[in-house]
């Protein structure tokens, strides 16, 4: 089956929280993470036989539900899960949010490596905790991860949790097996319980490998929980839907109990028949638009290198988030997003949102038809070549 990216689908008028947000009939938004293409076909087909239906009232999860989520990560990333490791759940971020308030009390520390993904603060210090963060290296062009730093931070008997960002969002990094074993082995050390957010998990490039954190050793499988969803791989956020796996069963129970106490266990027909379609008939699909967003990449990157050699593109090892620097311009991201939005009615993710290090990158998602990502560079380019003394 070959699928068009190129067609573009009018996502205007259908409460599109990336395409309605603004007043502008001509919006380019290159910002919240969601792709503008059509789910695959196997999808819509399962999910246009259960709305036929036509009675949709509280569903069970089936055996195959987790069958699917086990088959899709043994054969993607030799991570094989058993189902009482499976726990459904409406997404990654309500998930976060109940596993810090179960197993943090108030005053407590939770490790994160700045800048990362927004959610990941509103999930610390709305349950009472403090952020304390592992700044991530920045170097001529790269992300790295300052492991002294990790380490002082993480021994600290205050500090409980550790929030991994696996592939890391926004800065496009896939960890490498070693990077992951070192961050492992130090939580261990000091009895820090790691949290990995492996949402992008399946969006990653040639040349790159996403390592489930809990595939690595028995000991990390025991000390960490791991959120994914088919959400950001097949474009099936609206659906609502993630699992946390969790192997450790004391630990275990006390996730189940909190998803239970935060009423975010429960998940819809239409999420279940989205999953177990994805998982087991999404792979073709994948591999396509992994290609074509690729092939975004490299337009976004040569567009860069010809009209704004000043800013800097991030290597893309996985997502389809691309973070630019921006410091050449002094412009502040915050400032920067606005004349693009009022002066191009281009909308980006401001870099200020994803905490310190950041205030001078804006965030690109390059998920959509080329022509559109084409225009929207244009309008960047018209917008910072129109500056004084450029």
């Amino acid at each position: 089956m070959i699928y068009n990216f190129d067609k573009i689908i009018d996502r205007r008028g259908t409460d599109s929280v990336k395409w309605n947000q603004q007043d502008y009939v001509d919006l380019i938004p290159l910002w919240v993470a969601d792709m503008d293409f059509s789910v695959s076909r196997q999808v819509m087909a399962a999910l246009t036989e259960r709305v036929q239906h036509g009675v949709y009232g509280y569903a069970k999860v089936p055996d195959v539900f987790y069958e699917a989520v086990s088959d899709w990560s043994k054969r993607k990333h030799g991570f094989p899960l058993q189902r009482e490791w499976i726990l459904p759940v409406l997404g990654v971020v309500p998930a976060l949010s109940a596993i810090v308030a179960a197993l943090t009390e108030t005053g407590d520390k939770v490790l994160i490596q700045e800048p990362v993904y927004h959610c990941f603060f509103s999930s610390i210090e709305r349950n009472g905790c403090e952020v304390v963060s592992n700044d991530l290296r920045y170097q001529d062009g790269q992300y790295t991860i300052d492991f002294e730093d990790f380490e002082a931070k993480a021994s600290d008997p205050k500090v409980k949790l550790f929030i991994l960002c696996s592939p890391h969002n926004p800065a496009g990094r896939v960890w490498t097996r070693v990077e992951l074993e070192r961050l492992g082995e130090i939580c261990l050390k000091h009895d820090v319980l790691i949290v990995s957010d492996e949402i992008h998990c399946d969006l990653v490039f040639e040349g790159h490998q996403h390592i489930p954190f809990g595939a690595i050793n028995s000991a990390f499988l025991a000390n960490t929980i791991t959120c994914i969803a088919p959400s950001k791989t097949f474009n099936l956020a609206g659906l609502q839907v993630a699992t946390v796996i969790v192997a450790d069963p004391l630990l275990n129970k006390k996730v189940q109990h909190a998803f239970l106490v935060n009423e975010i266990a429960s998940i819809s027909p239409f999420a279940i028949t989205g999953l177990i379609a994805a998982y087991q008939h999404g792979e073709d699909w994948l591999q396509q638009v992994l290609a074509y967003i690729h092939h975004n990449y490299c337009y976004l990157k040569n567009f860069m290198d010809e009209h704004l050699p000043a800013l800097k593109v991030v290597p893309l090892e996985g997502t389809y988030l691309v973070w630019i620097d921006c410091t050449a311009m002094k412009i502040p991201s915050r400032k920067l997003g606005q004349m693009l939005l009022e002066d191009a009615h281009l909308q980006v993710n401001v870099g200020a949102m994803y905490g310190k290090g950041s205030d001078f990158f804006i965030r690109l998602n390059i998920a959509c038809a080329r022509t559109v990502l084409q225009e929207g560079l244009n309008r960047l380019k018209q917008v910072l070549l129109s500056l004084p003394g450029e």
